[in-house]
């Protein structure tokens, strides 16, 4: 179901797409994260927010 309001489009695409992800072990953390929430590894990626083909 698509969201045509704008304001809550922006809020969805917070919740569901601003995240950092772990490299070592793909858990998904904050994007302010500094460490990742379940192994503690420093190296974070930001999560992809396009679709690839």
């Amino acid at each position: 179901m698509p969201i045509d309001d704008p304001v809550k489009r922006r809020i969805a695409r917070y919740h569901l797409l601003e995240k950092s992800v772990c490299r070592k072990c793909g858990a998904l953390n904050p994007v302010k994260a500094n460490k990742c929430r379940r192994c503690r590894s420093k190296d974070l990626r930001p999560k992809r927010r396009e679709l690839t083909k």
